[in-house]
């Protein structure tokens, strides 16, 4: 379900329970739910997220009310006021040609290719690299 909610004024109560009621919630855990919306949505904010993406939000054998898994994406330009989210990014597994691009505040995505991209913009990006393919080649980053 998708609700439209004005960044200055949050999320209501009226939109929280109309959307925990087309989540599916009845009775008291529909409450339960739309506080928890309203809470979802002051995460949002306060870590300047880009997406909190939960998947289940449902009921516990107890008709609890919980965010059973969640994805959190943060904006990068927030890194400054928030220096505590960051320093918990786990960087084992990240490609260490993306590491040392983004030192350098370089956008980098290793890919399988053998032809190197170096472009100003995603655009370009995407018109050089349909280039590369169309003579035969194939790209090495993005």
């Amino acid at each position: 379900a998708v609700v439209s909610t004005q960044s200055t004024g949050g999320v209501s109560d009226e939109v929280a329970l109309d959307l925990a009621r087309k989540l599916e919630f009845v009775g008291g855990a529909v409450e339960q739910a739309a506080a928890e919306i309203k809470k979802l949505y002051e995460l949002f904010l306060g870590v300047d997220a880009t997406q909190v993406e939960v998947n289940p939000f449902g009921l516990t054998d107890e008709s609890e009310v919980v965010c059973f898994d969640a994805k959190i994406n943060f904006d990068d330009n927030a890194q400054f006021r928030q220096k505590e989210v960051f320093q918990m990014e786990d960087t084992s597994e990240s490609d260490p040609r993306e590491l040392e691009a983004a030192q350098s505040d370089l956008n980098y995505i290793a890919m399988e290719g053998n032809i190197a991209c170096l472009v100003n913009g995603a655009g370009l990006a995407m018109a050089t690299m349909d280039i590369i393919q169309l003579h035969g080649g194939s790209p090495a980053n993005f």
